[in-house]
């Protein structure tokens, strides 16, 4: 790496990176892609709230009064907690059906999207052989109808 021995080339070199992050920041996809990390964190907090306290005690009710979280198996000093890996595996399946319905959804719009007649655009200028060719028809016509003019009158 280059030394810097001025305190101008480190401040020009400062800025210009300074701009170069302000510009790959505003992109639209990195903004998209902070606000989607964001709403996901917030998401995960509420399926694990959602599977914690509300589906995994109904199941344990359904398998007679187990308490998922506390399922574990002892080996030698090592606990095995057998039941949080099904809650994990639970919190998992529900984000994924989750993430499966959105996807689907945003297909579905995407496919509406796609299917709706394009307005219709102006007509393409013609090629200059095409207006080489409507110049010649155009004195033709004026043409015959100056001789059509002129022959008539005798």
């Amino acid at each position: 790496m280059a030394r810097l021995h001025s305190k101008g080339k480190l401040k020009s070199v400062a800025s210009r990176e300074a701009a170069s992050f302000k510009k790959f920041i505003s992109r639209g996809n990195v903004v998209d892609m902070a606000v989607g990390v964001i709403i996901g964190g917030a998401f995960g907090k509420i399926v694990t709230s959602l599977v914690n306290d509300i589906v995994m005690p109904v199941a344990g009710l359904a398998a007679g009064k187990v308490s998922f979280s506390e399922l574990s198996i002892k080996i030698g000093s090592a606990e095995i907690r057998y039941g949080s890996f099904i809650q994990s595996v639970v919190d998992f399946l529900i984000v994924a059906l989750c993430i499966f319905v959105m996807v689907r959804v945003f297909e579905s719009f995407k496919k509406r999207e796609d299917e709706k007649p394009a307005a219709p655009s102006a007509p393409a200028a013609p090629s200059e052989e095409a207006a080489l060719l409507a110049e010649i028809r155009d004195l033709l016509r004026e043409s015959c109808a100056q001789h059509n003019d002129t022959s008539g009158k005798v």
